[in-house]
């Protein structure tokens, strides 16, 4: 498993020829530093002789922090899925109802290597969410660990959708995939307009 792997081992992993831990995985796992980062802002303002939204901060961290943790097991869960990928291609094909049936396996292996970075994609634009409702209300001097948070959860969500986007034209599904790009491009769209009016009002604070 990726996730028990060093940081240093995942990083020379990551640099090998090996195509998997790749894009998706490097996704997930930026996505889960953004929400720490989201977490650590408001764990940093829980005193509510200091902070009136206290309490508020507190559940923000608290989803934020799930959140680490599900994108963290999406590390694994992407690398696993394109290995589906490669399982299936390896499939017999010496007749043709062999070769039907390796077609389907290949197609819904590339349906699942579609959605896991389709819901880390979900997740990132949640992350950015939460740190919009944070955003103001917390300790000032760690701001820039709320703004780097939503720097890489932005990152992190436009990259898993390249992912998502790369596997589309394997899926034979036209319903699925259909459903599948649409709601792709639903999320680049409201994670980039999120992303940089979180970075302008994150700028903006910093300058007061």
């Amino acid at each position: 498993m990726l996730t028990k792997l060093t940081l240093k081992q995942f990083v020379t992993e990551l640099a090998t020829e090996s195509p998997a831990p790749g894009g998706g995985s490097s996704a997930a796992l930026t996505g889960a530093q953004g929400a720490a980062l989201v977490s650590m802002y408001c764990r940093l303002s829980l005193d509510p002789a200091k902070y009136e939204a206290a309490k508020e901060l507190g559940k923000i961290s608290d989803r934020a922090r799930r959140l680490a943790f599900l994108l963290v097991e999406a590390v694994d869960r992407d690398s696993e899925s394109f290995k589906q990928v490669l399982e299936a291609y390896r499939l017999p094909r010496k007749n043709s109802e062999a070769k039907k049936l390796r077609s389907l396996a290949i197609s819904n292996a590339y349906i699942g290597a579609a959605r896991v970075p389709l819901q880390t994609a979900r997740y990132c634009l949640e992350i950015m969410e939460l740190g919009k409702q944070a955003l103001g209300k917390g300790n000032p001097a760690a701001i820039t660990d709320l703004g780097v948070g939503n720097l890489l959860a932005g990152a992190a969500l436009r990259g898993a959708c390249y992912n998502v986007q790369i596997n589309l034209s394997s899926i034979k599904d036209e319903v699925v995939r259909s459903e599948l790009a649409r709601e792709m491009e639903e999320l680049v769209q409201r994670g980039r307009s999120l992303a940089e009016l979180n970075r302008e009002l994150i700028e903006k604070e910093q300058k007061v």
